[in-house]
């Protein structure tokens, strides 16, 4: 998070519901190549709300060299910054750690037709 602000307990509290809506909204941008939502993915490392409700998010992508990275970033903060609520967006790119299949959720792997146990 760019800001240094400590969120209380009821800070959290309060946010928890609009960090649902924005993961919902994450939920809606898939990956140009593999039919899975980006969340699900796993290509979002870290999503920070501060108290004026501006989102934090550093991100990846499967491979660093996205013919798509612009238009995937355009789409993550179209949809994050027109979630009801929320005041604006900052999307850190990031490559460290390097995406791996082992980041991906169970629900992605059963999309993938993949067991989920591994």
């Amino acid at each position: 998070m760019k800001s240094e602000e400590v969120l209380t307990p009821e800070d959290v509290k309060s946010l928890a519901p609009l960090y649902d809506d924005v993961i919902l909204a994450l939920k809606q941008v898939y990956d140009p190549e593999i039919p899975v939502n980006i969340y699900d993915l796993g290509l979002i490392y870290e999503l920070v709300i501060n108290k004026e409700h501006k989102v934090f998010i550093k991100m990846t992508f499967t491979a660093p060299n996205c013919p798509m990275a612009d238009e995937v970033l355009a789409e993550v903060r179209y949809n994050v910054e027109n979630t009801p609520g929320v005041t604006g967006c900052e999307i850190e790119l990031v490559f460290d750690p390097v995406w791996d299949r082992s980041m991906l959720s169970d629900e992605a792997r059963v999309a993938l037709g993949w067991d989920p146990e591994f």
